[in-house]
């Protein structure tokens, strides 16, 4: 009796090794270096970089670390982008003074580094950071200074926010954009984020003329919250990447304008699904768009407060909807050929990512 229990539980064990061997062999037949051109520096405040920052500035938090989890990550009722955009107001509150933007910004680096990204694009908006007293110029020149601290491949871009009253704001990161941008290391684009159906794409026509007339690359949320006719505006104004562009396939004209002229879809599906960009994942578009040729690219938007990391987002197009290697090596090399740095910069990601 006592030889069959040790039978059937070295039988068990052998069974377990076998199956951690197998499923360790399919994950190495999927990528596990990545590129990440969609992420909010101000969505991925972990709970641990959000400790190290309150201690700097002697801000309370909750002792519990769940505690603190559940109000930094998106609680499970959320219904819309509305809703979702709620959860930025306490990592924004850690992010008020400069050492704490050049913290954010290195200590952000270095845990997606270790998750496999080899490049990623911080987008944010400086002019949320100066509720004490901070300029927006101070904040880029923080995000500068965290950028030099870390070893991970990073530029910037810089948001305008969508909203009432904030036009000379916009209008002020526009002029430090132009005053700060580079091919690479730093500033490098623009964007437009925030609540899209509440305040449309089609608003921001001069900032964004303007931002062409400077030479100014730029990217802009749209087909989100908001439907076709934003992305349709985006595309006018110039756009060559757009944030999301989840619900472009509303107007068939629009996809077909989108595979013709090249233009990149930085989707993210976690986030698409939890703002109900996508009401059924069953229908989420991703691989209609890839299989029609469009541009596709797989980002995390926002890390801590979707609970997510870009390997997630991965393993979960492969679980899904049979996401395969070959595909992924598509929508990496659209994201390295997409991604606003020099040519340079390029051709090594592309060499360490065997493209």
């Amino acid at each position: 009796m006592i030889k069959s229990k040790i039978f059937i539980k070295s039988l068990l064990l052998f069974s377990s090794l076998l199956s951690f061997s197998s499923c360790k062999r399919a994950s190495q037949n999927y990528v596990q270096k990545y590129v990440d051109l969609h992420f909010h520096l101000d969505g991925s405040i972990t709970v641990d970089i959000a400790r190290k920052l309150a201690a700097l500035q002697n801000i309370s938090l909750p002792e519990d670390d769940s505690e603190l989890e559940k109000l930094l990550t998106l609680p499970a009722d959320c219904e819309s982008l509305n809703d979702f955009l709620k959860c930025f107001a306490l990592p924004c509150s850690l992010m008020q003074t400069p050492e704490a933007i050049k913290e954010s910004v290195y200590l952000i680096a270095e845990n997606i580094k270790k998750q496999g990204v080899i490049y990623a694009e911080f987008r944010w908006a400086p002019q949320n950071h100066t509720l004490k007293g901070m300029s927006q110029e101070e904040a880029i020149l923080a995000a500068l200074d965290g950028l030099k601290k870390t070893d991970l491949k990073v530029n910037l871009i810089l948001c305008f926010m969508r909203g009432q009253g904030n036009e000379k704001a916009n209008e002020e990161t526009l002029e430090l954009a132009k005053k700060y941008l580079v091919k690479d290391g730093g500033v490098v684009a623009v964007d437009l984020a925030g609540a899209e159906a509440l305040f449309p794409t089609k608003n921001y026509r001069e900032i964004f003329a303007k931002a062409k007339e400077y030479g100014i690359p730029f990217t802009i949320h749209a087909g989100e919250a908001d439907g076709a006719e934003s992305v349709r505006a985006a595309l006018d104004y110039g756009a060559k990447r757009i944030g999301h562009g989840v619900r472009s396939f509303e107007d068939p004209a629009l996809l077909e304008r989108i595979k013709n002229e090249a233009i990149v879809l930085e989707m993210c599906p976690t986030s698409n699904r939890q703002t109900a960009a996508v009401k059924n994942m069953d229908e989420y578009p991703f691989m209609d768009y890839l299989k029609r040729g469009i541009k596709v690219t797989i980002n995390t938007d926002d890390m801590a407060i979707e609970g997510t990391n870009i390997a997630k987002e991965f393993r979960y197009m492969e679980e899904k909807f049979g996401l395969t290697l070959a595909q992924e090596k598509i929508i990496l090399t659209n994201a390295v050929e997409a991604a606003f740095t020099s040519d340079q910069v390029k051709n090594q990601l592309k060499k360490e990512l065997g493209l």
